[in-house]
């Protein structure tokens, strides 16, 4: 366990230097969600998800929660790390791949986390019928997210 404030920076700092990490701490700055929410926007393996989330959660930056089957992962509320997480988003203002991530995020909370967990994001936008916001994401890859319900 870091225990000095040079071990604790320099632990956050190490956990904040990896883009998926950073693309992580973005979409939870809007609020909550279930890591197959996460899994869905960063295309990454379940498992690779989870090993990038318990790293946020080891510094602290990160706090989850679980409800049944899912586990749904927010931003901590320690202020020494809002000054981190602030000052790595304003950096990263303007970059396409965050602005992306930002719009897929909130097509996926509209469709709902129990759908997109449970069926995967082509059958989860099926089921939920032909509308409109919904369908801007069909383009997307469906891949099924059963095995990112529970983390570490």
């Amino acid at each position: 366990m870091d225990t000095t404030p040079l071990d604790r920076t320099a632990a956050v700092a190490r956990a904040l230097a990896n883009p998926a990490r950073l693309r992580i701490v973005a979409m939870l700055h809007e609020g909550e969600l279930c890591v197959c929410q996460i899994t869905e926007v960063l295309k990454l393996a379940p498992s690779t998800v989870s090993a990038h989330l318990l790293k946020l959660r080891q510094v602290g930056i990160t706090a989850e929660r679980k409800e049944g089957r899912w586990v749904h992962v927010r931003l901590s509320e320690d202020p020494a790390l809002a000054a981190w997480v602030e000052g790595s988003l304003a950096a990263l203002e303007a970059d396409r791949r965050i602005a992306a991530d930002r719009r897929l995020v909130e097509r996926l909370r509209r469709l709902g986390a129990a759908d997109l967990c449970r069926l995967g994001y082509e059958k989860a936008l099926a089921a939920r019928g032909k509308d409109g916001p919904a369908r801007e994401a069909a383009g997307a890859s469906s891949t099924s997210h059963e095995s990112s319900e529970v983390t570490s």
